[in-house]
């Protein structure tokens, strides 16, 4: 192996928290090198199809028998990838994994990672989240509350600009938000009903990390409402790394970025008894490299970066670093959804609405909050996402029609059809896992992944309930058939896999401790969502990038005692 230049840090991967983690290191001072597996992508020079309409593409976006072979994996989603975006997710022929049970395992491997495709929703955690695990006596307790992380919850929200409306809910904290986006008014006149008809639970517009006040940040502009944010926003309109995170770092002048780095091993010094540094295979040369650092934040994403643990193996730490617990790789969790329900709201058909926002509506949790009223025969809870939005013209062509006659029904809109879908906590169960195949190889030589994860008896019977109450809400709002929809997905969909590296004071339960140091090598940071002890049922990126931060300023100020 060839070895490089040393630098004060390495930060493994570009996505959410590795742009944060470049971008806190950098400006407090330290050389940083930011290794990506992936290709390069540069803010607007590299969104192809940013500005496509749908008879710009071939077959108007849909892929090819020929090109789905190379997404199989991906596409059986039902939701990614099409033509407009496919450039931003993986080939699943290339990058191929295993499955003991299914896992629907969506990845972007370019600079930037999945924050170019992400859906933005960006919700705080509460207490009711960090200490459900010591109350309701699962697996191990976080070893931070909210205290902890409300300052950088603070801190994260004003740079990234989050628009919302403040709720004054306990059990999901306001923040510091731009101005919300508009509800339609089939939305509007739900959340009249609901508030008329319940006392328990509340409809606001979605909290998303796009730009919608008159705030300026640097290098972005507001939210155009295209609705195109999967292809990558030009106008930075909606936080990415790439927009952001990166080009903040790059300013200072202490950032090196490298794509095309695979890193497939932290090295773990016997004698200094931390890491020294990482292995690295230049993925178009196939060169090995080294690269040397005091600090190194480990930010490859939830599987990836316990699979980097994992692998780096030592006299000390034989089944991977910071593995004494045995617990790397396990505890693997997603959140379930594809449940729910949709009803008509054809009393609205005399109304319209302009625009295409990208984002939609939302009903925090309101099940198991603490008292008797809300308990039920399953823990934790769930929240609702939707939108209210005109049918397209599809139904007007399910008879034969031509002419004139068929024109007149084409260009009239759709009636009006509102759906809720539950967005449920997964528990962190022990036997949920991810681990490595080293008979199984990829092109690079490596070790593949093997999933072994499944929903259980609690996500099940809250499935019951989401179906339940998705029903009422929307009858009890005076809505016409109603319908109802259970649609069981593997592990996977939801996008927000986390918890193979789980937070904890016990090295003996745990493979981080409070701060984000590996126990053990305390000049390891793991930062990403990997380090989850329980999964909740908000969105978790929000969080993912609180964490960093924080664990940035704590890495930085060991750095400077040293």
């Amino acid at each position: 192996m060839r070895i490089k230049k040393d630098y004060d840090a390495i930060v493994i991967g570009t996505g959410i928290t590795g742009g944060w983690a470049a971008k806190e290191l950098c400006e407090k001072g330290l050389k940083t090198l930011v290794l990506e597996r992936g290709r390069m992508v540069k803010h607007i020079v590299d969104y192809p199809t940013m500005y496509k309409d749908p008879w710009d593409f071939t077959y108007k976006g849909v892929l090819t028998y020929e090109e789905k072979k190379h997404q199989l994996k991906q596409t059986r989603t039902g939701y990614v990838p099409d033509e407009a975006s496919k450039h931003f997710f993986v080939d699943d022929l290339k990058h191929p994994y295993n499955e003991e049970k299914r896992f629907d395992w969506i990845r972007g491997y370019q600079v930037g990672g999945r924050s170019l495709t992400w859906w933005r929703q960006t919700y705080r955690w509460s207490d009711l989240d960090f200490e459900a695990n010591k109350k309701d006596g699962v697996a191990i307790d976080w070893p931070i509350r909210y205290k902890d992380l409300e300052k950088w919850y603070d801190y994260v929200e004003e740079y990234i600009g989050v628009s919302g409306e403040k709720m004054g809910l306990p059990q999901l904290p306001d923040g510091k938000f731009g101005p919300p986006m508009e509800l339609n008014c089939v939305e509007a006149y739900l959340k009249e009903k609901i508030a008329e008809n319940y006392d328990d639970r509340v409809l606001t517009i979605g909290r998303a990390a796009h730009i919608t006040g008159d705030k300026q940040y640097e290098g972005r502009s507001k939210c155009q409402y295209r609705d195109r944010c999967v292809r990558g926003c030009p106008f930075g309109g909606y936080f990415s790394s790439n927009s952001s995170t990166l080009p903040a770092a790059e300013k200072t002048g202490n950032m090196a970025l490298r794509p095309n780095s695979i890193v497939h091993e932290i090295i773990y010094d016997e004698k200094l008894k931390k890491a020294t540094g990482v292995k690295v295979i230049d993925s178009e040369t196939k060169e090995k490299l080294v690269f040397n650092a005091e600090i190194i934040f480990v930010c490859a994403s939830t599987v990836p970066s316990a699979a980097i643990l994992m692998q780096s193996k030592s006299k000390r730490f034989p089944k991977g670093m910071g593995n004494d617990s045995g617990e790397l790789g396990h505890n693997l969790m997603d959140h379930h959804l594809g449940v729910g329900a949709y009803a008509k709201a054809d009393q609205f058909n005399d109304k319209y609405f302009k625009g295409r926002r990208p984002n939609g509506i939302y009903i925090p949790r309101f099940r198991n909050l603490g008292d008797k009223k809300t308990k039920t025969d399953f823990l934790r809870g769930y929240g609702f996402q939707g939108e209210a939005q005109r049918v397209d013209y599809s139904d007007k062509i399910k008879e034969a029609g031509y002419g004139t006659e068929l024109t007149e029904k084409i260009l009239k809109p759709g009636d009006w059809t509102i759906a809720l879908s539950g967005f449920g906590e997964c528990l962190p169960y022990h036997e949920n896992k991810m681990y490595l195949d080293y008979e199984k190889t990829d092109e690079w030589g490596l070790p593949t992944i093997t999933f072994d994860a499944e929903w259980k008896e609690n996500e099940m019977k809250m499935r019951q309930d989401m179906v339940q109450q998705a029903e009422e809400i929307l009858k009890n709002a005076g809505f016409k058939k109603v319908k109802t929809y259970n649609n069981l997905h593997a592990p996977g969909i939801g996008i927000h896999e986390m918890g193979t590296a789980r937070m904890g004071k016990d090295p003996k339960t745990s493979v981080v401790n409070e701060n984000n140091q590996v126990h053990g090598v305390p000049n390891v940071y793991v930062t990403d969502g990997s380090c989850m002890t329980s999964s909740a049922c908000q969105n978790p990126s929000l969080t993912y990038m609180a964490i960093t931060a924080r664990a940035a300023y704590h890495a930085v100020k060991q750095f400077k005692k040293a």
